[in-house]
């Protein structure tokens, strides 16, 4: 069936700006979030029927960044400040609340489910560790870590099941692994038997999306996309190419992201029923988009990104003409 692709725009009316427009999440109502430029300096913004909005940032703030939004259109994300720390912050009703911290300078909020709540991390009072955070009715809990530091909370579904990753070990910084986090305990899922894996996303049946390092030619490590459902994780693949990343999925288990091609071109990727498309190949051939990135899908499969059209880059979604799934 035919695609429709249409453009967010900018939040400045400098062209040079126009090619710096970065889509993070989308909700079910094709609510955008994510961050622009205006005057080289960074704004969050909320795209809400056809009409890309500066959403602002902290009372102290000078630039912001917006990352998750949920069904009622809150809207999370972090913004730094001008005293040199940056804070997560809710944005609901047209007000910014400051999420504040775990007692240290610094913390950024990634995403939020429909009852409010938000994750992300946050420094300890000590300075010197991150932990993954929950944010619920005004209280920010501590979630701990699988052994060593930091954590990040990336995703929350409405069950309340929460996806991130965190190092292992304090004597082996680079050794982390995905975690999910319910009803008060923290489970290690693993990493390929890698070093590294890093969790992006989950939906409502707890599925974790991410990435993880694989070895490759020559002894070198590049990454690839993985999709953690039933208790296994899946190597995504890729478009031909070396590299591939999942950053977002749906309640269907769809998921984009993106691979590089065998002539090493990035191109936004979903991934669907177990094969891997490439999104450049759904859109009619005299749209001049080239899809670089896909950030996120929500149930409708509406997909939000970047890419290139007439030399700027834009951010876009792109839906099936009569709503129904890719």
């Amino acid at each position: 069936m035919a695609q429709t692709i249409t453009s967010l725009g900018t939040l400045d009316s400098n062209p040079l700006d126009s090619r710096a427009v970065y889509p993070l999440a989308i909700n079910a109502s094709g609510q955008v979030v994510g961050y622009a430029y205006i005057g080289g300096s960074q704004h969050a913004f909320l795209y809400s029927g056809g009409v890309m909005t500066d959403v602002g940032t902290l009372p102290t703030g000078f630039s912001a960044n917006a990352t998750g939004i949920n069904a009622s259109g809150q809207v999370v994300g972090y913004a730094p400040l001008t005293s040199g720390d940056t804070h997560a912050f809710l944005y609901t009703g047209g007000s910014m609340t400051d999420l504040g911290t775990l007692g240290g300078h610094d913390s950024e909020a990634f995403g939020i489910n429909d009852g409010g709540e938000v994750v992300g991390e946050a420094e300890l009072f000590d300075n010197a560790r991150n932990h993954a955070f929950l944010y619920s009715a005004g209280v920010m809990t501590d979630l701990g870590s699988l052994g060593g530091n930091p954590s990040y909370a990336v995703g929350i579904n409405d069950i309340g099941q929460i996806a991130g990753w965190s190092w292992k070990s304090p004597y082996q910084p680079i050794a982390c692994d995905v975690f999910l986090y319910w009803n008060g305990v923290m489970t290690d899922l693993g990493s390929f038997g890698n070093n590294e894996s890093f969790a992006t996303g989950i939906n409502a049946s707890g599925q974790i999306v991410g990435w993880f390092f694989t070895a490759g030619p020559i002894g070198q490590n590049y990454k690839h996309g993985f999709l953690y459902s039933n208790g296994r994780m899946t190597d995504l693949g890729t478009l031909g190419g070396l590299e591939s990343y999942a950053y977002g999925i749906n309640d269907n288990g769809q998921v984009v992201g993106w691979s590089n091609t065998a002539s090493g071109a990035q191109h936004a990727i979903l991934y669907s029923n177990g094969t891997m498309i490439d999104l450049n190949s759904l859109l009619p051939p005299d749209t001049n988009w080239v899809l670089r990135q896909a950030n996120a899908i929500n149930n409708f499969g509406q997909i939000t990104g970047d890419g290139v059209i007439n030399l700027v880059s834009p951010g876009y979604v792109i839906a099936q003409e009569n709503g129904f799934l890719l």
